[in-house]
């Protein structure tokens, strides 16, 4: 058993409070400090929640503090397919995965309380309305102020920042020599909207499906919730013709919605008010290196690598960095400085190839599901994928369904295999016998050079 250590963790979100169970299970005595009040007593600002995709990498890391089969019995709702609606209201499909497998809908929020809840059964203290003020990175100390203007000090072994894509420890970590940063944000903002249940409680679209409105330069989501409503989300330029700063009205937000996303509109009775009070919110990719100091500070989650939503991984990948710190510190014991390097160096290539593809899923979801094309060659995959599932293992089956190969990795066999499939595509007349022999046995060929 390893020497207990005082553990400070800077956020009590979803990756912060997973953390603190982990680490606390390991005998360490943990306190959070968060800049936002408690949750559980204090509703948060709606218009922000988007719903999150938990899937396999994520249940992976659940799974390990006993928290997997509460989750999934609770709050998840499976998603087998996704739904895409052209702009005539017709429906096409699109499996995620071989039968039986699905990503999982849940609500940031729900999931933040239960987690938090099973951190303070682990004995995690969690300070709230405490924001940081000074961070020591050479001895780990820290300052946390109180609405109030009350500051505290706090001092412990190690301090981990977990708050988020515009991180506090991070900051102070930007301020050292050497150290890389980037900030990028993408064209496209979002903006929270909301298909309720129906009249007798039942839901208004397919239950066990992600619904996608895909548009070209942008598109509508929906998600299922337990109640039988959906979380909408559109995914939009922030500036431009269309864009949020072209659609100033609520007249003109409303039109346009009639005009691309009529069968959605039908079924949002408060999109006046929705578009009104929900704010549009910009989408930021965070990059840095090193994520760690001194072997006293680390940073983790969208601290460390802050993603776009579009492969819904964030989360996913915020819990397998905590997944994969404890699979270290099997490793290192109370080596913390090793345990720390060990940590960074694995993780930053998979935080790049997440980034990375996570962007190459908006341009696939927004642009390509309603493509015949892209349709025939997901069917193509998934066909000889379920035949010879040795062979070949589609891109999105290796990142959402696939916790044993790491993102890097996903990401480089996925480029390889695109350049495969370009081949399959041009084959003369392949939407007629895309299912002949001929096909497979060129798949044959073409995958044993992967």
């Amino acid at each position: 058993m390893s020497e207990s250590k005082q553990i400070t963790i800077a956020g009590a979100g979803l990756v912060g409070s997973l953390l603190s169970i982990y680490l606390s299970k390991r005998g360490h005595q943990v306190s959070i400090y968060e800049r936002r009040p408690d949750a559980r007593k204090n509703l948060l600002d709606g218009g922000r929640s988007i719903n999150l995709a938990l899937s396999d990498r994520g249940l992976q890391a659940l799974a390990k503090v006993g928290l997997e089969e509460r989750v999934l019995k609770e709050m998840a709702i499976p998603m087998y397919r996704r739904v895409m609606h052209d702009r005539a209201g017709n429906l096409s499909y699109q499996p995620y995965g071989k039968e039986g497998q699905a990503i999982n809908s849940v609500s940031r929020a729900g999931l933040n309380m239960l987690m938090m809840d099973e951190a303070e059964k682990h004995g995690v203290q969690i300070h709230f309305s405490h924001a940081a003020s000074e961070i020591d990175l050479d001895s780990a100390a820290a300052v946390f102020k109180n609405e109030e203007g009350q500051s505290k000090e706090v001092k412990g072994d190690f301090l981990f920042g977990a708050d988020g894509a515009f991180s506090a420890v991070r900051s102070v970590m930007q301020k050292t020599d050497r150290f890389s940063y980037s900030q990028e944000y993408i064209e496209h903002g979002y903006k929270e909207l909301e298909i309720p249940a129906g009249p007798n409680g039942e839901f208004l679209l397919e239950k066990n499906a992600l619904h996608i409105w895909p548009r070209g330069s942008y598109m509508l989501i929906a998600l299922p919730n337990p109640d039988a409503s959906f979380t909408c989300t559109l995914f939009f330029p922030m500036d431009g013709d269309p864009s949020f700063a072209s659609l100033d009205t609520t007249a003109k937000a409303r039109a346009f919605f009639e005009k691309e996303f009529g069968d959605a509109l039908n079924l949002m009775p408060n999109f006046d008010k929705d578009w009104e009070e929900n704010p549009d919110s910009s989408l930021v990719i965070i990059r840095c290196y090193p994520w760690t100091r001194k072997g006293k500070v680390a940073l983790i989650g969208d601290a460390s690598h802050a993603i776009v939503p579009f492969y819904g991984q964030g989360m996913n990948a915020g819990f397998e960095d905590c997944f994969v710190l404890d699979r270290l510190m099997d490793e290192y014991g109370d080596d913390w400085s090793g345990l720390f390097e060990a940590y960074e160096k694995e993780r930053k290539p998979d935080g790049d190839a997440i980034a990375d593809l996570a962007m190459r899923n908006f341009v696939e979801m927004r642009d390509l599901t309603g493509d015949a094309d892209f349709l025939l060659q997901k069917k193509i995959e998934g066909r000889f994928s379920e035949k010879y599932p040795d062979k070949w293992t589609p891109l999105y089956s290796l990142v959402t369904f696939s916790p044993e190969v790491r993102y890097s990795e996903a990401l480089a066999l996925g480029k390889r295999q695109d350049a495969l499939m370009a081949e399959i595509m041009a084959l003369p007349n392949i939407h007629q016998f895309w299912d002949s022999e001929e096909v497979e046995q060129k798949m044959l060929a073409l995958a044993e050079r992967l």
